[in-house]
């Protein structure tokens, strides 16, 4: 199959997928991912199919992506080896947030080779569904794509889990070439003039798909000392941000699972008195980790842009993404950008095309 018949086929997924507030399909799609999954709302669900077709799934996208790789649109698989018989590469899916898989499937099909997944349980109804969607629109798609429960077959692997998953996926797939991802999260930078609209934005970071994902914000620096008064430095006032926020109370406690987590972290800061900050939904606490609860979100002070610096270098191997208002520290994301990754947004940095070039 040549490439332009894959960017073809991908770019009729995407002009479907954008159907998702509209098309009876989708809507049953959605309904059948949040009977399996609760944290799957259907909101989320047609926010996620949405994302992927505007920011993946555009015939322009794919084909500066695949270009960007030295692919030609009139070849089966890259040019370096151009009758190369196409690998199996075994992919283990993550499922945290609706349909998270997806680019590391698209980036199989693209690049040319057979995708051998296995599907996260969590998330099965979404990336089972888009998988056969794809063998309808391009039946040729059959024999390049396999769900399985045993990856043994594979030439290679990516695989995305945990911290302890990830010792598994080094012990298993150590020997053949592979991606293995591990923890991460992603952290939020303040400079202490941030306006109402950059609060808002930043809420999305926050608690879009409740937090789960990697690319949620679940730690904000913010700057010591802004005011000094007689009795000394007064500490970040988050105040503002808090009530930016506060209206979106019902959106998250109508979900049961999300209200059941923030009401068990705020009773455990209430009966260990933890310092905490509490709008109604979104807890806030000093705490030196990087990654949350569901329902918290942590904060830590820097005194010096220079300071902040050092510290986001020497956690970069946990961090995903860093965001800040409008994008204004260099190498970040603006606020409300967090869950919107372009096909060149690789998960943990490692570009997943080259890695499949190079097989």
């Amino acid at each position: 199959m040549l490439l332009s018949e894959r960017l073809q086929t991908f770019a009729a997924l995407g002009d479907f997928l954008r159907r998702a507030d509209s098309e009876p399909e989708l809507t049953a799609l959605a309904e059948r991912a949040y009977h399996k999954n609760n944290w799957f709302t259907p909101e989320n669900t047609r926010r996620a199919l949405r994302a992927i077709a505007d920011q993946f799934l555009t015939l322009d996208a794919l084909t500066a992506w695949t270009a960007q790789h030295g692919y030609d649109p009139n070849q089966s698989l890259h040019p370096a080896q151009p009758s190369q018989e196409p690998r199996t590469i075994g992919v283990v899916m993550a499922g945290n947030i609706p349909a998270v898989g997806f680019h590391d499937l698209l980036a199989v099909l693209i690049s040319g080779h057979k995708l051998l997944a296995k599907l996260s349980s969590q998330d099965f109804v979404l990336i089972h569904y888009l998988i056969q969607k794809i063998k309808e629109i391009n039946p040729t798609f059959t024999d390049y794509v396999q769900e399985a429960e045993r990856l043994n077959a594979a030439d290679a692997y990516i695989a995305t889990g945990s911290d302890n998953t990830a010792r598994y996926f080094d012990y298993y797939f150590g020997k053949k070439p592979h991606i293995i991802r591990r923890n991460r999260t992603s952290v939020g930078l303040l400079m202490g003039e941030e306006q109402p609209d950059d609060f808002l934005a930043l809420g999305h970071d926050l608690s879009d798909y409740y937090g789960l994902g990697c690319r949620n914000v679940s730690t904000l620096l913010v700057p010591e000392g802004l005011e000094i008064r007689d009795d000394g430095p007064q500490p970040y006032n988050f105040t503002p941000m808090l009530s930016a926020l506060e209206p979106n109370v019902s959106t998250y406690l109508n979900n049961h699972k999300y209200q059941n987590n923030y009401d068990y972290n705020k009773s455990i800061y209430l009966i260990n008195a933890v310092p905490h900050l509490d709008n109604g939904y979104l807890l806030l606490t000093e705490n030196a980790g990087l990654v949350s609860p569901i329902s918290v979100v942590y904060y830590q002070t820097y005194k010096t842009l220079d300071d902040a610096t050092a510290w986001l270098v020497a956690h970069s191997n946990r961090i995903q993404v860093i965001a800040s208002a409008r994008g204004w520290y260099p190498g970040s994301v603006a606020f409300g950008q967090t869950q919107c990754p372009t096909l060149t947004d690789y998960a943990d940095g490692v570009d997943t095309m080259t890695f499949l070039k190079q097989l």
